[in-house]
């Protein structure tokens, strides 16, 4: 051992102190490289053997994997989550986003729930342990860019890398068990047109009257997908679309020749990516038949598949069983899809609440971290001691 190991606080303290920001403006991503040697280093001193795996073409985004015990003794348990964060607002905040504040039974800093503070927890409990007691393999695995485009989970189920058999992502599911979660899939529709001046419409072609053509029949998809996309046990029990931007023209006294639709669809178990987006296409495309409009495409998120995991899955009857609640499913995406097709078997479970994630003055409250603790040294003498 390097000396003596930082408690949980220390570890949370240093991961929010961090910044590991993820974001589509390269000026605000920040990488994830630093916080993932961070925790490396205390895995280190704890006897884990870890690994930094690049993400991409950039050299500050790795998937850290860290592992306790002889990997080649099969199955074992990751408890898995992502190191970046979103950006952060310049103002909502009391205090300093990366410098973390306790106070009023709560950790504050971004980051705490969403999920730092799920991993220095798992770095916590695995002070515990050494590798001779360890029948399978414990794995602590940290993924880069969950926050813009999964790039570390889709990395890793590229690679075909299964660092265990069970995995437990600790997203704020308020200490409840989730094995299904939907899917998400983000679209811009363009339509273009021709410029003229306001005074006669035969001047040009209005793509703002083209797209209220493709707004009305994208709705009427939308509105056929809550009978055809059930999703029962889900907080919204069907599928969802959201037109979320819409944006065209620069002056009123000239036709528009391009407006823009952007669109988040969010869908069960049961469906697929492509087929979707095939399809959501294919509509506003038709709405346009007759049209003097002309009609673009292109994918904003790439999608993360919908993620189910067998409600008799051993990881979600331990799940169950040392939470006393029923596994639940949830709108939001995670990595659980990714991990699953890699042949994991995965539950998404962590001290955070949701309604934290993405907000000023995000924290995680003291009353969590107990019951959170004996819950993963629960998974770990079921999946990791026999």
């Amino acid at each position: 051992m390097a000396g003596r190991i930082p408690d949980f606080s220390e570890l949370l303290a240093s991961l929010v102190g961090t910044p590991s920001i993820s974001c589509a403006d390269p000026a605000i991503d920040m990488g994830n490289r630093a916080a993932a040697e961070c925790l490396a280093g205390w895995l280190e001193d704890l006897g884990f053997d870890c690994r930094c795996l690049p993400v991409g073409e950039r050299d500050d985004k790795v998937n850290l994997i860290a592992t306790l015990g002889d990997p080649e003794a099969g199955d074992g348990l990751a408890l898995a989550g992502h190191l970046d964060t979103v950006p952060y607002d310049d103002n909502g905040w009391d205090s300093d986003p990366f410098t973390l504040d306790i106070r009023d039974g709560r950790y504050y800093g971004l980051g705490t729930s969403d999920m730092k503070g799920f991993l220095a927890l798992a770095a916590d409990v695995a002070r515990d342990y050494r590798a001779g007691q360890l029948a399978r393999p414990l794995v602590i695995l940290a993924s880069a860019d969950e926050e813009c485009g999964m790039d570390g989970a889709r990395a890793l189920r590229d690679a075909g890398h299964r660092p265990a058999r069970h995995a437990v992502i600790g997203e704020p599911t308020g200490l409840v068990p989730i094995r299904r979660h939907k899917g998400i899939l983000m679209e811009a529709i363009r339509v273009t047109g021709h410029a003229g001046h306001s005074s006669n419409p035969a001047f040009g072609i209005n793509a703002i009257d083209g797209m209220r053509r493709v707004l009305t029949a994208v709705c009427r998809f939308r509105d056929d997908l809550v009978t055809r996309a059930p999703a029962p046990g889900f907080p919204v029990d069907h599928a969802t679309l959201n037109p979320g931007v819409i944006r065209g023209g620069d002056s009123p006294n000239r036709i528009p020749a391009r407006c823009e639709l952007q669109v988040d669809l969010r869908f069960p178990p049961g469906f697929d990516i492509a087929p979707l987006r095939d399809e959501l296409r294919a509509v506003a495309r038709d709405a346009l038949t007759g049209s003097d409009c002309g009609i673009e495409f292109e994918e904003l998120f790439t999608g993360t598949p919908a993620m189910e995991t067998a409600a008799e899955a051993e990881i979600v009857r331990a799940a169950e069983q040392l939470t006393g609640q029923a596994a639940a499913a949830v709108d939001f995406g995670t990595e659980g899809s990714f991990y699953n097709a890699l042949g994991m078997e995965t539950v998404i479970l962590g001290p955070g609440d949701i309604d934290q994630a993405h907000q000023p003055n995000e924290f995680l409250g003291m009353d969590r971290i107990d019951p959170m603790r004996d819950i993963l040294h629960g998974l770990i003498r079921q999946f990791c001691l026999r």
